[in-house]
């Protein structure tokens, strides 16, 4: 049996930790009673207050405050397995340029990321929805690179099935996205922000699925010391092919 390395705990945590925040964010705004229950209770079947979308719930203190915590730290941990994946696939594509267009494409989510984070509706609205843009497009396009590179490399020879899972995956995200879309510009505010909050819990699941591969994987980070040059670091990786 192979030994699972911390980095596989990573993809879990993020996925993990950032669904609780929200949601925790989504508690808080309904006991201020700034936005609507996403199910209504018995008896009470409809709402005056604000459509549940996430931005709106995490547009004012304390929720934007807990808001933002969370979603710079996930962006943070984001960006950080991109890094990883790289250099997990660095020496295995047959199609380099793909492995650099998926770390260029999940940095990209990430920064979309921090900008809703650190922008708030009420605050700077152009921003904040440059930030949503870049985090749904880049990250649906994250998604199906994966699904490629997964079928490609077939890392510890699940890539078959850990590929189909994906593809099964990121075909639900661009469903849900085209959703949503179609509900926004129709006005169904409730069922957009239904869509929505499924949409964004299953992004954080598709992160979560790296932990299959990393559990494969062991990854060092070299420091060298010379003299004459500055200190220089990397990140290296070494598979572990066996069980």
């Amino acid at each position: 049996m192979s030994k699972i390395h911390p980095w596989t705990f990573i993809p879990i945590v993020v996925g993990l930790l950032t669904a609780i925040g929200l949601w925790v964010v989504y508690i808080i705004a309904v006991e201020d009673k700034v936005i609507c229950r996403l199910v209504f209770p018995k008896g009470k079947p409809t709402c005056k207050l604000l459509p549940p979308f996430i931005s709106i719930a995490a547009d004012k203190p304390p929720a934007s405050c807990v808001f933002g915590q969370v979603v710079n730290l996930a962006a943070s941990l984001v960006l950080c397995i991109a890094v990883l994946r790289y250099s997990q696939l660095k020496s295995k594509v047959s199609k380099p340029w793909l492995n650099i267009l998926g770390l260029l494409a999940q940095s990209a989510t990430s920064i979309g990321m921090t900008l809703v984070a650190n922008f708030q509706l009420s605050n700077d609205l152009r921003v904040h929805n440059t930030g949503s843009v870049l985090f749904f497009g880049f990250g649906t396009l994250v998604c199906w690179i994966q699904v490629v590179l997964t079928f490609q490399t077939n890392i510890n020879h699940e890539g078959l099935k850990v590929g189909i899972f994906r593809c099964l995956l990121a075909a639900a995200i661009s469903i849900t996205i085209i959703l949503y879309i179609f509900l926004a510009a129709h006005n169904n505010l409730l069922h957009g922000a239904r869509t929505q909050w499924a949409l964004i819990m299953i992004f954080l699941f598709f992160i979560g699925t790296f932990a299959i591969e990393f559990r494969h994987s062991e990854f060092t980070i070299h420091c060298g010391d010379d003299q004459n040059r500055s200190t220089t670091t990397a990140i290296a990786e070494y598979q572990s092919d066996h069980m």
